[in-house]
């Protein structure tokens, strides 16, 4: 062994031994800090200034104080069980008296932890906010092998949903003559067809296009969540026109529908806070007022779980064949009875089947069944069926080779969706979905297996 070596090694047996002591002592400190950002005694525009101290000193640290300062903000501001017991004790003694109504209020106060005036107070800075959805982006991996972080946050999306309100958000298009890092933000964010280029963005944002966002004032610069709007004569059945760069775009005086086909949250901190139901809602009546003439609003949505799905249900799904249906795919991949093998090896050359084949014809039926059947704890199980059927939209139709790329391909076998959003039928849907039924068109009925 070097000298380079041993000295390497030497000093990184001692690291082992110096950082527990390091982050311990850190730990302290920032206890103290933390502390120091409620003191009664201080006002809420010093305890905003003491956050931000704390935020710049955490936006330096490496990531095992981070990992303290989380465990510190989750343990050591907890609300006094003692001090809500008697509230507790008080409030069912008050029960039919005078007392009850302000008994339930300071029930309620004495709940509240100082973990969250801790986030109040982090909130006061300008980009106190933005600091906290930060974080808790950085939290969330830790959650399921640290359970201690599981109080803070949960107070983090308690405080969100509040400081989130729709009531405070703003919808704003962004156009190509939005600025140009505003545009670059939807090349980082697009989480549905991948923006490869500045082209292509220009054509997302053409004369027949429109997208939309939703901002927080604290937030000016952050699009929360954004919608990709088509404006067409027709619904898109493939998504490949829509990304052609080449193509001529449409007039907007024969434009009778639109077509929501991309749809991307852009802050993981944000998880749980709900924008979509809103941002839907807002960009269709921002939409009716400027194109009168649209009467027709729908998605041209992937099917992200259905691959995953099918691989571990198909045997299922086969045995629900009746013998002429069976015989048809068994002659179309060669093999009598079929098997689940041999109807998921045939798949693996989906992009050269004709959507009319035995074959194709099993694979829509299938993606019928999974998205208007399969339910888990109540709501389907596909995630963008879940998000839109929620939201009152239905399932209209089912579209072969939609999205013939890798990812389409990978995720769904090419096959996109249609939702449609028929605003006179929203709540209709939304109940049908809640006493466990799915809204579908007879189109999609016409499918199932």
């Amino acid at each position: 062994m070097n000298t380079t070596e041993w000295i390497s090694r030497k000093v990184s047996k001692l690291q082992e031994v110096i950082t527990p002591l390091l982050v311990a002592n850190a730990a302290k400190r920032t206890l103290e800090e933390l502390k120091a950002i409620i003191d009664p005694s201080v006002s809420e525009v010093e305890g905003g200034k003491r956050a931000k101290r704390v935020a710049d000193w955490y936006a330096k640290a490496p990531i095992e104080y981070k990992r303290e300062c989380w465990l510190l903000m989750s343990e050591h501001f907890k609300a006094d069980p003692e001090v809500a017991k008697t509230a507790q004790a008080k409030f069912a003694a008050a029960v039919g008296t005078p007392e009850e109504a302000v008994a339930e209020v300071r029930l309620r106060k004495s709940t509240v932890s100082p973990r969250r005036r801790l986030l109040q107070r982090f909130s006061v800075f300008p980009e106190g906010i933005q600091f906290l959805v930060n974080m808790r982006a950085e939290i969330l991996p830790s959650l399921k092998s640290d359970k201690r972080l599981l109080a803070l946050d949960a107070e983090m999306e308690y405080m969100f949903s509040t400081w989130f309100d729709v009531g405070f958000l703003e919808l704003k298009r962004i156009s190509w003559d939005s600025p140009a890092s505003l545009i670059e933000k939807l090349i980082k964010y697009e989480a549905v067809h991948d923006i490869k280029s500045w082209a292509d963005v220009k054509n997302r944002l053409d004369s027949d296009r429109r997208c939309y966002g939703f901002f927080h004032p604290r937030m000016p610069n952050e699009p929360l969540i954004f919608v990709e709007v088509a404006l067409l004569h027709d619904i898109a059945g493939s998504i490949l026109p829509l990304l052609d760069e080449s193509a001529d775009a449409e007039d907007l005086n024969k434009s009778t529908t639109a077509i929501f086909y991309s749809i991307s949250n852009t802050q993981a901190g944000l998880r749980g806070v709900s924008f979509g139901d809103s941002l839907i809602k807002n960009v269709v009546e921002t939409l009716k007022a400027e194109f009168p003439k649209l009467k027709t609003f729908a998605t041209l949505s992937p099917i992200p779980g259905f691959k995953a799905w099918l691989s571990k249900n198909a045997a299922t799904i086969l045995e629900q064949l009746d013998d002429k249906a069976l015989e048809k795919l068994g002659k179309a991949v060669g093999f009598q009875p079929p098997t689940a093998e041999h109807f998921m090896f045939a798949l693996d050359k989906v992009s050269e089947l004709d959507a009319k084949s035995p074959i194709a014809q099993v694979l829509l039926g299938c993606a019928a069944h999974y998205l208007g059947r399969e339910m888990r704890d109540g709501d389907p199980v596909d995630p963008v069926a879940r998000f839109h059927l929620g939201n009152g939209a239905r399932i209209e139709r089912l579209n072969w080779a939609g999205d013939p790329s890798a990812k389409g391909l990978k995720q769904s076998y090419g096959l996109m969706v249609n939702y449609l959003y028929d605003l006179k039928r929203l709540d209709k849907h939304r109940n049908m979905l809640a006493q466990g039924k799915i809204p579908v068109s007879g189109d999609v009925e016409a499918l199932y297996i």
